[in-house]
């Protein structure tokens, strides 16, 4: 070690006998007060990115969602929720729009299939108003869409793709790797429902919608009802959780008000998340 010129034996004695000082704090010392107090050790980095600095999560009102996410869509992570068709999917991508817009929040969707009724939305609790709608013909337009979306500053950025076939699917694994680092950059929250596991090892967390069983009620010598569908949600990924921890979704359609009757056909019907 070092002394500098002219110390003092005394001090000298002192340095050589304290105990060795944290690299952090040595640093620290050598800068000017407004420079130190913005140091932090890379343990308070890796907490702080697991905590995503105290921000709370976007609360989709669906319970099983919530649940699985212990409390909501996490700001700054790519979470994947897949399944095949009457799994849950869009009605969750619909539950989580109205979630988050109807508290003011922006949220962007990324429509690949195509899926979105903009009437059936609003009657959800979707705030159009607050809500910035894509439909992209492939697969590489939809990611590159998405990575705009997350730079342009949106809370929410949902990925919706469709059924399959996804053309070009395997070989985008760089792609959600960049869409995931954009969505921790901006404290974005990013949710992908997808009808397979699509987004490899970008995805914090990843969720598997199984398909719901349908219920049905009778009264009397009536024809039976389909009341809803009931599926399982399995956790097949979670960072620092133990995967296969599952919660049940629930699905009950529900007759549209008498002022949304059509002129012919029969009366359409509304589905929705059982809470």
């Amino acid at each position: 070690m070092n002394w500098p010129e002219g110390s003092p034996v005394g001090e000298v004695t002192r340095l050589a006998q304290s105990p060795p000082r944290p690299a952090l704090r040595l640093l620290s010392d050598s800068l000017p007060p407004s420079l130190a107090k913005g140091l932090r050790s890379g343990r308070d980095l890796a907490r702080a990115r697991r905590e995503g600095d105290g921000e709370p999560p976007l609360v989709t009102t669906i319970d099983a969602l919530d649940r699985l996410l212990c409390g909501g869509v996490p700001r700054g992570r790519l979470v994947e929720v897949f399944g095949r068709r009457s799994s849950g999917r869009f009605s969750t991508v619909l539950g989580t729009l109205a979630a988050v817009t109807g508290i003011g929040e922006s949220a962007a969707l990324v429509d690949l299939g195509d899926g979105l009724d903009p009437a059936s939305a609003q009657r959800a609790g979707v705030a159009l108003d607050r809500l910035l709608w894509l439909r992209p013909p492939h697969l590489k337009q939809a990611l590159h869409g998405a990575e705009m979306l997350l730079s342009a500053g949106f809370s929410l950025v949902v990925m919706d793709l469709g059924n399959p076939p996804l053309r070009g699917s395997s070989r985008t694994a760089a792609a959600w790797l960049r869409l995931a680092r954009a969505a921790e950059k901006q404290r974005a929250a990013l949710l992908v429902a997808s009808p397979y596991r699509i987004s490899g090892a970008a995805a914090s967390v990843v969720i598997r919608a199984r398909r719901g069983r349908p219920r049905w009620s009778r009264v009397g010598n009536m024809p039976p009802l389909l009341q809803g569908l009931e599926g399982r949600w399995v956790l097949e990924k979670s960072r620092g959780r133990r995967p296969g921890e599952h919660q049940t979704l629930r699905l009950q359609i529900e007759p549209l008000p008498l002022s949304a009757k059509v002129s012919h056909g029969p009366l359409p019907q509304k589905i929705r998340a059982a809470v």
